[in-house]
């Protein structure tokens, strides 16, 4: 199966309240970091298959939830990919597309891709996340799902 040079994070997101949400994030099994749901597209995958089927697989969310893309848009380097998909000494950087998925409950069925996961609200969430990519999607899902315009 050949693994296609972008990559998708996923924030899982659940309304718990009048305009207030929680972000499901998720340890790593292979690193310390917290992140979203993240993964690549396969053989012929445009960004939002890749994204239900990396969400199903690593969280057991439904195929046919209801996604949002964002506009974050972010670049992540080959080396940060173990395995060597071969494609070319002249890729540096693959796009990061971005996500956001409405679930209805915060059960979540963890591949072995992470050991652990936790529902936070936006700030908690955020502190978590090492990467600035990674952290402007969540931002950038938070305001647009409580209704906000990017400066108000």
């Amino acid at each position: 199966m050949a693994r296609l040079p972008f990559n998708v994070l996923v924030y899982p997101c659940i309304k718990i309240g009048d305009g207030e949400f929680e972000y499901a994030i998720f340890k790593r099994s292979d690193s310390p970091l917290w992140q979203g749901i993240a993964g690549g597209g396969e053989e012929i995958e445009g960004p939002l298959e890749t994204a239900r089927r990396e969400s199903f697989e690593e969280a057991g969310i439904p195929l046919d939830s209801s996604y949002v893309q964002l506009s974050t848009a972010s670049s992540v380097p080959v080396t940060v990919f173990r395995e060597d998909f071969h494609w070319g000494d002249n890729i540096y950087v693959i796009p990061q597309v971005c996500f956001g998925v409405m679930v209805t409950t915060k059960e979540i069925s963890l591949s072995a891709e992470h050991t652990e996961y936790r529902w936070l609200k936006y700030n908690d969430a955020r502190s978590l996340l090492r990467f600035d990519g990674d952290k402007t999607a969540l931002w950038e899902l938070n305001r647009r799902l409580r209704g906000l315009g990017p400066r108000d």
